[in-house]
């Protein structure tokens, strides 16, 4: 059992009603300190307002938070100079250049000491630092949102939708930039609509469905306890395999481009479906057997719903 002190967040019975919506429901979880924790769930799901209870824009109508082990309904003015946040759709001022932008919140946030090369350098804008903001990419405006969310040095950073509609590079960069943070020992609340992100970045995820938590653990613990198969994918196949492996008992589907995928148990299914392919005359150009990945998980889960 962890210690109290060694959790940077913690969530007791979190309930937050608007008149008849009950938008979060009973939701208890910790966050540990120096980790990166994920909240994924489908839009409406009640991730920003349980995020927006913990680093105290919102008060719950139940149940208790704390945040560096205070009472965020009663110490919002000691919390908020520890915490940084970046709202999803963040944006500042288009004719000042990365170095003023971050010099305006130091001053903002009156954080005169913040190391402002420091900062640009962390988040790889060194050659932007003289660059105005709207002249900077999508990718680079995120990088500039998260150096202004450290200004004041915090304990726990909070992102929301950080790499929503960066191209692939450009979200790759932000996880990098990520990844630099944990290294500092910073604690990373983060929601995204990325499983890929969440997969990558994350040391523990949380899905929450219709106001509540309905599974939670490592990636690799998701994965394992609710997708415990493989995928076996036979790459423009002759068609008359779909019948074979049907009558074998698996459940063949095609998709998008008409390849065959099969969920399997193990490898022995995956020789039997090409021996028995094989044994009809048929040939495919190629295969492919992977593991599922935390999207997989994330859609039976959700799809599935709560599970009382």
């Amino acid at each position: 059992m962890l210690k109290e002190t060694e959790h940077a967040i913690e969530v007791e019975n979190l309930t937050k009603r608007y008149g008849d919506l009950l938008a979060v429901n009973d939701v208890s979880f910790n966050v540990r300190k120096g980790e990166v924790f994920a909240l994924l769930g489908p839009n409406g799901a009640g991730k920003t307002t349980t995020v927006e209870i913990i680093d105290t824009i919102r008060l719950p109508t139940s149940g208790k938070v704390r945040l560096l082990g205070l009472d965020v309904t009663k110490k919002k003015h000691d919390i908020v100079s520890r915490i940084g946040v970046l709202p999803q759709g963040f944006s500042s001022f288009d004719l000042i250049t990365v170095r003023e932008t971050l010099q305006y919140y130091s001053r903002l946030f009156n954080c005169m000491n913040t190391d402002i090369d420091g900062l640009i350098a962390l988040v790889n804008l060194k050659d932007k630092a003289k660059d105005h903001y709207k002249n900077l990419s999508g990718g680079l405006q995120q990088r500039l949102g998260i150096a202004i969310a450290l200004v004041n040095d915090p304990e726990v950073v909070f992102l929301d939708e950080p790499t929503t509609g960066l191209d692939p590079r450009a979200r790759r960069e932000v996880w990098e930039v990520l990844i630099g943070l944990k290294k500092k020992g910073k604690t990373i609340f983060l929601t995204t609509h990325y499983m890929e992100e969440a997969e990558f970045l994350a040391d523990r995820v949380a899905i929450i469905s219709k106001g509540k938590i309905i599974s939670m653990g490592s990636p690799g613990e998701l994965i394992e306890n609710n997708a415990n198969y493989l995928v076996l994918t036979l790459l423009t196949v002759d068609e008359k395999a779909f019948e074979i492996i049907r009558k074998m008992g698996f459940e063949p589907v095609h998709d998008n481009h008409k390849n065959i995928k099969i969920k399997v148990g193990h490898t022995g299914d995956v020789r039997k479906i090409l021996n028995a392919v094989k044994d009809a005359g048929l040939s495919c150009l190629s295969l492919d057997v992977r593991k599922p990945n935390l999207e997989e998980v994330f859609i039976k889960l959700t799809d599935e719903g709560v599970v009382e």
